[in-house]
């Protein structure tokens, strides 16, 4: 068996055609179960995903089994061929536009979601009150969204079909709210020029649905929801300042 990840609460590794994601005993059971109904609710969208297989144990230990995508990930494919990066990134951003051209009305919806986190962070009161409110007058939309779609989720089989992976975060909301998220996810990454590549990119196929101005509407709310998420002190820097931002 080779190991493909390894965190801190996890270990995924394949086993022949099959990827194994195996949770230690720390991790929540309605997660785990709730990762595998994401990934089958959005397999019914006909988006190109790996199969999923089960919810078993091994070892004692919760895991979810799927097919294993033989392929690059994006973020080998940015890192290898530099010459084409504005041809990767227009294909990156189109796959992330085919997510949200799909719906499935059973997914949570994302304002909940962030809502529950803002609640839960350590900002004063008056600005988690600020933030609810700012949530409530958002544009309520029904996309399919990702919610961690950044490049090494995102696997070119060798027949040229990409595949997306990691569900966990699955919702349906507002596309730019998720689009944004991608955008920090750089950020915090490290990728600054490329986070900014990624957006004008984004708001570019978008044709005037996503602009940066409404991007940065954005940027404070979900900044604010991955406060709790966040242990690194540099991490959480970037985003206390990020809900400072202004409007």
């Amino acid at each position: 068996m080779e190991i493909v990840a390894q965190r801190k609460d996890k270990v995924v590794y394949r086993d022949g055609d099959k990827l194994v994601k195996l949770f230690d005993e720390t991790y929540s059971k309605s997660d785990i179960l709730n990762e595998a109904i994401n990934q089958a609710r959005v397999a019914e969208t006909g988006l190109n995903i790996p199969r999923f297989r089960e919810v078993t144990v091994i070892g004692g230990r919760s895991a979810i089994v799927m097919d294993y995508i033989e392929g690059k990930t994006f973020s080998d494919l940015f890192r290898e061929y530099p010459e084409k990066i504005k041809e990767l990134l227009q294909q990156f951003v189109s796959i992330q536009r085919d997510i949200h051209s799909r719906k499935h009305l059973l997914l949570t919806k994302y304002i909940d979601k962030l809502k529950m986190k803002i609640l839960g962070c350590e900002l004063d009161a008056s600005t988690r009150y600020d933030f609810s409110m700012r949530l409530d007058a958002m544009r309520r939309h029904t996309h399919v969204l990702h919610g961690d779609f950044i490049p090494s989720n995102v696997i070119l089989a060798g027949d040229g079909v990409p595949y997306i992976v990691d569900w966990s975060h699955a919702s349906q909301g507002n596309a730019t709210a998720d689009a944004t998220k991608t955008y920090l996810l750089l950020h915090l990454a490290g990728a600054d020029d490329f986070a900014e590549e990624y957006a004008d990119e984004f708001c570019r196929q978008s044709q005037g649905a996503t602009t940066r101005a409404y991007m940065r509407e954005w940027i404070p709310l979900i900044a604010a929801a991955q406060l709790p998420r966040a242990s690194d002190p540099a991490r959480r820097q970037m985003l206390l300042k990020w809900t400072e931002e202004e409007d």
